[in-house]
């Protein structure tokens, strides 16, 4: 089985299936995750031949030689005139495996997203490092294509992306937009970043502030008048703050805090829930705004107060992880039981929950 057809008839069935995510592994059926649940496919066992020749139906011949100088390899897979892909080729036990994610090629507007409204607000802003945090898979990479669609729709302005792999492709309207893919059109994001930044741009996307070099060019083109759009892998707004700073030496952790409680617009955390009303997933927002007395809490290190300012600020629209979980349960969008599993504080969630 393993040439381009078969891989697309794989993607296909997935497609058909409303998977989010393919996993190609030897020895098994191809693997899909749909509404956050794993299954095979009705389709015979992958062996380790058939993954060479997947990959090697998949790539060109940069691509192989980097994979096979790394053993790991993140590129976009397509297939006209339907779908595009995520995928990252890996080993594992001798044998390459694969994980695609299925990439929506049309923009979801904003308002659809089930989104706080003080998030379109954010799209107005004129400058400043707006970052959208969370897991794998928690859809931080749609709302971000949201926000500068909307903004796309809106203002006449110059919008960089640097994305790995491009995952939504945009039609400029209002706004000029360029696209640059890692590997493709520029070697890292802290190279891609830099180079923006001499190109009069006035909105900056990376798709991730994933190192030091990175994380300091995209404080700067804040502090120069830039409004950039980030994530990272951090579940709040709290261990978001924390992780930035840990990014740099002890001895330039007060400079950045400093620079972080000047540049920082808000950040926003999401985790995606199963709907139990119907099919689809509901995100549930953890949304930090920098006011003034969350700017002290940066410059000052005390971190551990940003939970209480969130919420007692529910009237300037932030608001709590927890109690966005809330609105989702007693809106009847979500179960009780996966409610309390993704609380970031179980047993009080219960508790209000069960009141």
């Amino acid at each position: 089985m393993a040439d381009t057809n078969a891989v697309d008839s794989i993607l296909r069935a997935a497609n058909d299936s409303d998977a989010s995510d393919v996993h190609l592994v030897a020895g098994h059926p191809p693997m899909i995750r749909a509404q956050t649940v794993l299954h095979p496919l009705e389709m015979p066992a992958l062996s380790s031949e058939d993954m060479w020749r997947i990959l090697a139906s998949m790539t060109n011949e940069i691509q192989r030689r980097t994979f096979e100088q790394h053993l790991d390899l993140d590129f976009s897979y397509e297939i006209a005139g339907f779908r595009r892909y995520r995928v990252n080729a890996h080993m594992q036990r001798g044998m390459v495996g694969m994980a695609l994610r299925a990439i929506r090629t049309k923009v979801p507007p904003l308002a659809s997203l089930n989104l706080p409204e003080v998030i379109a607000r954010l799209t107005d802003l004129p400058r400043g490092l707006v970052l959208v945090t969370g897991d794998t898979g928690s859809g931080k990479s749609t709302t971000l294509a949201a926000m500068i669609q909307s903004m796309n729709e809106r203002y006449r302005k110059h919008i960089i992306t640097l994305e790995d792999p491009v995952e939504y492709t945009f039609q400029s309207q209002k706004c000029l937009i360029e696209q640059r893919e890692l590997g493709a059109d520029m070697p890292t994001f802290s190279s891609g970043l830099k180079h923006a930044l001499r190109q009069d741009p006035d909105i900056i996307l990376v798709g991730e502030m994933r190192d030091l070099d990175t994380t300091a060019l995209a404080i700067t083109a804040a502090e120069t008048g830039h409004l950039v759009l980030s994530t990272l892998h951090t579940v709040n707004a709290s261990q978001t703050v924390e992780r930035i700073v840990d990014m740099y030496p002890a001895n330039q952790q007060n400079q950045i805090r400093a620079m972080l409680a000047n540049t920082l617009q808000a950040v926003i955390s999401q985790t995606l829930f199963r709907r139990v009303d119907k099919p689809g997933m509901v995100p549930a927002i953890e949304v930090m705004l920098c006011t003034p007395a969350v700017r002290n809490i940066i410059r000052e290190a005390r971190t551990y107060e940003i939970p209480n300012v969130i919420e007692t600020s529910r009237n300037l629209g932030m608001i709590t992880l927890d109690n966005a979980i809330a609105e989702l349960y007693f809106n009847g969008m979500i179960s009780r039981d996966d409610a309390v599993a993704q609380a970031a504080f179980p047993d009080k969630l219960f508790r209000m929950l069960a009141a």
